[in-house]
């Protein structure tokens, strides 16, 4: 028993470790936009880069559709022995990714105005966020391609690989952006076309990578597919994991419309209190993303002791880790918030706002690795009423309520709430699933 922990414990470690850096270069990466934006010391430009976010994240929530869905029905693939099948499902995720972000660029390009109306741009924030957005929404097709050769990597038990595309977009993209948007002068158009540059090289990281043969896997168009069953089983999974960011972005321009109505400060505010609470969210997250090609090897080899056994320790890091980043963040408030802010009033705001973000941290660590145990678990249902309910059943409605009652730290304090609430949710459905499989995952176990 002893032996099969460690074995367990060697297993989850090594899958989770290039999970995690990938998630700290993100962190980094938006971290380096807002530093080096803030330095330009025009609080409107990060005032435009916090509207522009979420809207950014849209697209990398479509991407989620092909990195999740492709990684959770391939790893299974993998483990009933069916490679064939596998190669199918790696080179839907792969092409139709590419067509998907092609079709979100032109449409994007074709709504931009009605897009920087509805997130609430104001006279002084309008022309930097459309400077930003029209440029990093041609890199579409590249994140998308991205996104699913990730999850395929994973799938295929390379994590380190599925690692390197990430980071080696994420630090040349950090390589840019002092250049492009301080040296060069170019602000917030700079920080975008760094952007693009760095997507662009992380897909070709990933071109190489299948051209030269080093995975088991082939993403060749001759296994293309484009039929029900493939498609199906990929959406169903994929969509419930995207789901939840997806409304998260959406809500995220509610959010930033209802603050809007109390000034640019606060939104800018909200925009850098979000990003320094990612510090500790981001790193759960990648625990979940690390593990979930674990899981699922296991439930197609119906190994259910050692998947109770890796989400066990899995639970555990996720805990430790966001409790340890919480208590730095909340320790440090005031200097790190002072690195992106100098204005005294978003400095204000956002200090608090932080600390109330930061009393849900460790609440949504644990329900990312729920979430993924279910999408492991081929659990698209209760994946799909998790997301929903999170965003639109609880959040948006709380953000409503507590502006009315509190204005705009009433709308900061509405996401603990329905982060508190959405967990005691998902762990009475995950309950409801291991005592009970056939609700919602065909078969037993």
């Amino acid at each position: 028993m002893r032996k099969a922990s460690s074995s367990i414990h060697r297993q989850v470690i090594s899958n989770i470790i290039p999970a995690i850096i990938v998630e700290i270069m993100i962190l980094i990466y938006n971290l380096a936009d807002t530093f080096f934006i803030s330095q330009t010391d025009d609080p409107y430009q990060i005032a435009a880069v916090s509207l522009a976010s979420p809207v950014f994240m849209m697209l990398i929530t479509v991407g989620i559709i092909f990195m999740a869905g492709g990684m959770s029905c391939i790893s299974r693939a993998l483990g009933s022995g069916d490679k064939k099948r596998a190669d199918s499902l790696a080179s839907f995720c792969v092409w139709t990714g590419i067509a998907v972000g092609v079709l979100l660029t032109l449409i994007f390009m074709i709504f931009i105005g009605d897009i920087l109306r509805a997130i609430g741009a104001s006279i002084y924030t309008i022309v930097p966020a459309y400077s930003y957005l029209s440029i990093v929404m041609t890199s579409a097709p590249f994140v998308l391609f991205s996104m699913a050769c990730s999850g395929i990597l994973r799938a295929d038990n390379h994590p380190r690989e599925a690692m390197n595309g990430q980071i080696i977009g994420n630090v040349l993209n950090i390589i840019l952006d002092p250049i492009m948007i301080l040296y060069l002068d170019w602000g917030i158009t700079g920080a975008a076309i760094a952007t693009v540059l760095g997507m662009v090289a992380g897909a070709a990281y990933y071109i190489g990578y299948f051209l030269a043969g080093q995975s088991s896997l082939s993403i060749h168009v001759k296994n293309f597919r484009f039929n029900k069953a493939i498609s199906l089983s990929i959406l169903a999974i994929g969509i419930p994991a995207c789901l939840d960011p997806f409304l998260m972005s959406i809500s995220q321009m509610i959010m930033n419309s209802l603050m809007s109505a109390f000034g640019d400060m606060p939104v800018a505010a909200a925009g850098v209190s979000m990003r320094i609470e990612q510090i500790a969210t981001l790193i759960a997250m990648g625990c979940g993303q690390g593990v979930q090609p674990l899981l699922g090897f296991c439930v197609g080899a119906k190994d259910w002791d050692r998947y109770r056994g890796i989400l066990k320790f899995a639970l555990q890091i996720a805990i430790s880790i966001s409790l340890f980043m919480v208590a730095l963040c909340y320790v440090f408030t005031g200097r790190i918030v002072r690195m992106f802010l100098a204005n005294e009033e978003a400095f204000g705001y956002a200090v608090n706002f932080l600390r109330i973000k930061l009393t849900s941290s460790v609440l949504f660590a644990i329900f990312f690795i729920f979430i993924n145990a279910l999408q492991a678990m081929g659990a698209a249902k209760a994946s799909f009423i998790l997301s929903v309910c999170r965003q639109c059943a609880l959040y948006v409605p709380l953000l409503f309520i507590m502006n009315y009652l509190m204005g705009a730290y009433g709308i900061v304090w509405a996401l603990p709430i329905a982060e508190l609430l959405s967990l005691l949710q998902t762990v009475i459905i995950y309950g409801k699933i291991v005592f009970t499989p056939k609700i919602f995952v065909e078969g037993k176990k």
